[in-house]
């Protein structure tokens, strides 16, 4: 087998397991059940603005590895403030392609670092336990509805 075709294979479409928006800079997170993303960026959260950062995604599979090496038992998807929690497909191969979310197409724009605030939410080596884990950043192809539970799967 080609290693193109490797690269673009995936045994299973992704899953939306967990939705939030940051309403202010430095605000809680808010957990919804479902969002819009417009052209702009995802409706309620501060950082409404189109770019190669517009939204954020990390996998659930990684919060029990950053758990482990945050030295705590759980993470919960709010202290790491990205958008979508998703689980059943690698992420990191979705950097550079277009994919699917519900009803919008994202595509992956470059992977999510970690900020100072992980030092804040996890406490000492926080940032450290997110580095490699934090999950990837997307700008928007195309608006729509994301719900719990829809599938996130890479276009052809």
């Amino acid at each position: 087998m080609a290693l193109s075709e490797l690269v673009n294979g995936y045994a299973q479409p992704g899953t939306v397991m967990w939705i939030g928006v940051r309403p202010q800079r430095r605000a809680p997170v808010l957990s919804l059940s479902s969002v819009l993303i417009t052209e702009t960026g995802i409706e309620g959260d501060h950082r409404v603005k189109a770019g190669k950062r517009a939204v954020s995604l990390i996998q659930s599979e990684h919060l029990s590895v950053i758990a482990a090496l945050a030295n705590t038992d759980v993470v919960a998807p709010e202290a790491l403030r990205r958008n979508f929690v998703v689980s059943g497909i690698n992420l990191l191969g979705l950097r550079n392609r277009s994919f699917r979310i519900g009803e919008a197409i994202l595509r992956g724009t470059g992977i999510c670092a970690p900020c100072s605030r992980m030092e804040e939410n996890l406490g000492p080596g926080g940032y450290a336990a997110v580095r490699g884990h934090g999950g990837i950043t997307a700008d928007i192809i195309s608006p729509g509805r994301v719900s719990l539970q829809d599938q996130v799967e890479p276009l052809k």
